[in-house]
């Protein structure tokens, strides 16, 4: 298995990580959007984690 096959999802999910700790802190400060960041931050890891075992998934059934 390849290195080079975990790169994307590696990154996305590092965005993912990145915006749900900057809706953390929109909403300890009370500002604006804090609520619609945390959603796409969570909605990000989630997509992030998907295309993970997608490719996993591929990797173990070529077996």
């Amino acid at each position: 298995m390849k290195a080079k096959q975990f790169i994307l999802p590696l990154l996305i999910f590092i965005l993912g990580i990145i915006l749900t700790i900057v809706g953390a802190l929109f909403k300890i400060q009370h500002w604006a959007y804090a609520s619609q960041i945390l959603t796409l931050g969570t909605i990000v890891q989630v997509v992030a984690l998907a295309f993970l075992m997608v490719i996993l998934i591929k990797y173990f059934f070529k077996k």
